[in-house]
């Protein structure tokens, strides 16, 4: 069973609250409110970098297409390699439901 680091009141409201989420209308609704504008380019930055580091796209390549910091691709990476596997578990089914279509 995963341990999650960050488990707290208001980590599990938020929980709570994506799990709420029934259409992509809800998701972007949700998060338009909740995130400034920098706060969401900084996430969707984040797992397209992940996308790419899988495809075993450079990091000169990513930080060029992308405009992330070679700190944030390492970060990334990092949490690819040996982090709780939210990455890889969220990739996996996109790419299973990608095909499957």
């Amino acid at each position: 069973m995963f341990t999650p680091k960050y488990q707290n009141e208001q980590t599990e409201l938020m929980i709570r609250a994506l799990l709420e989420l029934r259409t992509a209308d809800e998701a972007y609704r949700f998060l338009e409110d909740l995130l400034t504008v920098q706060e969401l380019k900084s996430i969707t930055q984040r797992l397209e970098v992940a996308v790419m580091l899988r495809q075993k796209v450079t990091y000169q390549e990513i930080a060029h297409k992308t405009g992330a910091s070679t700190a944030t691709i390492s970060r990334v990476n990092r949490s690819l390699q040996y982090g709780a596997n939210g990455y890889n578990l969220v990739l996996d089914r996109l790419a299973h439901n990608t095909q499957q279509k």
